[in-house]
């Protein structure tokens, strides 16, 4: 399957902007099962890119400096990628950073109470680790329906499992506080999915995957309770959404910023 993406994140500031810098996601992983047709294109306006880097978990990041005295910065991602069907299936672990990281908690995913006992809620009658996770999945999502307007960007894991709903964001962490928990290396997800019922979409997608002992990196989408297929463009990974943001940065100046997204991901 062939997917074209063309995404526009643009900011906009009620007064100008002193300084600021971005590091941006958006470029997709190629890998087996997922390669870049055409040349990837991100281009900016409002600022220019100052380096592209590959971080430590692998990622593409391009590092954006905002145009002084500037009111507008626009982001335009386009490319096509070509992706097999890969059944959540990502394989052995790879790059520099040893797997024990992706055990380490972080703010965003550290497993308290309510994360504890979601995990002692499965019990143990189960064929084998990924039979337990993906009933662990089921069971976030009904615990936590999808919800928008509930948790934002700093919401963990635990306040989200308060909460009375949640998004992508907020199942993902859910799932990788509870896999690591279980004593499973997981990571979170950034990326695109092409959606059976719309072309236009107003955000990028989130997901999860473990690492089980002589299959490696698995994807579990809990907000759509099923393993990604070809439909999904793997972008980025990080311990937390933190680590994975399409965009994070910093800004100096006492602007106040909106934010629109425009989306499409299509065949």
């Amino acid at each position: 399957m062939k997917l074209r993406v063309e995404h526009i994140t643009h900011y906009q500031y009620d007064s100008p902007v002193r300084y600021a810098l971005q590091q941006v996601r958006l470029t997709p992983k190629e890998r087996p099962g997922q390669q870049l047709i055409h040349d990837w294109t991100v281009a900016i306006e409002g600022g220019s890119r100052q380096l592209h880097y590959t971080d430590h978990l692998g990622n593409g990041v391009d590092l954006i400096s905002v145009d002084s005295g500037t009111s507008e910065l626009v982001i335009r991602c386009t490319g096509e990628v070509e992706l097999v069907t890969w059944d959540g299936v990502i394989g052995p672990h790879r790059g520099a950073m040893p797997l024990w990281t992706f055990l380490r908690p972080t703010p965003l995913t550290r497993a308290g109470r309510g994360v504890r006992s979601l995990t002692a809620e499965l019990g143990r009658d189960f064929v084998n680790d990924i039979e337990r996770a993906h009933a662990l999945s089921a069971l976030i999502i009904d615990k936590l329906p999808y919800r928008i307007g509930v948790t934002d960007a700093e919401t963990t894991a635990e306040q989200a499992l308060a909460g009375e709903g949640g998004v992508c964001q907020d199942h993902a962490h859910i799932f990788v506080a509870a896999m690591r928990h279980l004593g499973h290396p997981a990571r979170y997800v950034s990326g695109y999915l092409m959606m059976n019922d719309r072309t236009h979409q107003d955000a990028t997608h989130g997901w999860a995957e473990a690492h089980f002992d002589h299959i490696g990196w698995i994807g579990f989408d809990v907000s759509n309770g099923h393993s990604p297929d070809q439909r999904y463009i793997r972008v980025a990974t990080g311990l937390d959404y933190q680590g994975a943001a399409p965009v994070r940065g910093m800004r100096y100046g006492a602007a106040q910023e909106n934010l629109v997204v425009q989306l499409q991901v299509q065949q």
